[in-house]
């Protein structure tokens, strides 16, 4: 199921949500002068803006284009509530054509979320966008995915990457620490990279863990992502599974035969549908569409998913 419209009909682009009590609680990409834009709703339809959630940045940012923020809760500690951390994107000042991930924290969901003055992962390969936090609960491990910038370091072209030789755009997955949600476990490693249907990237990773219905007993990892240029009507979203374990044994994801949203999804409603967030229990999910056929105003819409084995719906 899609929304009939959009939820938030303002620029609100790179959609993540968290649910915290009875309220759910949306941030995104960085406009009319905050950095991370938060807004609430008590049932994923109505939403109310709130304000910055994150009014200051990293001493490692320039402090421009703070992109695709997300938001986790971490696992209690000694009876105490877990802290909320909240991944972003932004500038790096060290190489100001690179964007780089940065991590800050909150007591309580609303902030201001205190930032960190150390970057929090800058791949030397164009950069690193996109982070979305992961818990595990097969086995309680913490986890962030991410993009590798590659086409940052293109060569021209389509989204800066359509000229060869194509550079390689891979989702990451970075293990840290449960306790405080930045500190590095072991390295990076690579899940799943574009291939010749993704056009000249994929990025907004975003994983869940579901049962398997179709294996009783077991789970599978889905992976939601993005391909194509975000500037234009190619820009889809879509989704690859593993069903051995979260790094699917070091190789990639399986991914699906056809995109799950693409322009002119849900009854020709969608423009450029991309940047999705699915919640935990992988049925809730946000993600932007165009309004009309430019990204000047990418608005969140919301819908809800059906898993059945490795396969997923949405309309």
């Amino acid at each position: 199921m899609i929304t009939p419209g959009a939820v938030i009909a303002s620029n609100f682009a790179d959609p993540a949500f968290i649910n915290v009590g009875n309220l759910h609680y949306a941030f995104a990409t960085n406009h009319d002068g905050m950095n991370v834009p938060m807004a609430s709703s008590v049932d994923m339809i109505g939403w109310k803006l709130l304000g910055d959630a994150m009014p200051t940045v990293g001493a490692w940012s320039t402090g421009k284009a703070v992109w695709a923020p997300h938001v986790v809760q971490l696992p209690s500690q000694n009876g105490q509530p877990g802290t909320f951390v909240l991944y972003y994107t932004a500038l790096s000042k060290a190489n100001p054509t690179f964007h780089c991930i940065g991590a800050a924290t909150s007591a309580t969901i609303t902030g201001p979320f205190i930032v960190r003055d150390e970057v929090f992962a800058c791949s030397a390969g164009g950069g690193s966008i996109d982070p979305s936090g992961f818990h595990d609960d097969g086995d309680g491990r913490q986890y962030v995915v991410y993009k590798t910038d590659g086409n940052n370091i293109g060569h021209g072209g389509n989204c800066n990457n359509g000229v060869a030789p194509i550079v390689p755009t891979p989702i990451m997955l970075q293990e840290v620490n449960p306790a405080n949600g930045y500190e590095l476990i072991g390295g990076p490693m690579q899940i799943l990279d574009r291939g010749s249907a993704d056009g000249p990237l994929i990025e907004a990773p975003s994983l869940v863990r579901v049962p398997n219905t179709e294996v009783p007993g077991t789970f599978v990892y889905i992976l939601f992502f993005s391909s194509n240029c975000y500037a234009g009507g190619l820009y889809d979203t879509s989704y690859a599974t593993s069903i051995n374990g979260i790094t699917n044994g070091g190789h990639d994801y399986q991914k699906s035969s056809a995109p799950l949203l693409v322009t002119g999804s849900a009854e020709g409603r969608l423009y450029s549908p991309g940047g999705m967030t699915v919640g935990p229990k992988g049925i809730d999910a946000v993600f932007h569409a165009d309004l009309g056929t430019t990204h000047t105003v990418r608005q969140m819409w919301y819908g809800t998913l059906t898993i059945t084995g490795r396969t997923v719906s949405i309309l």
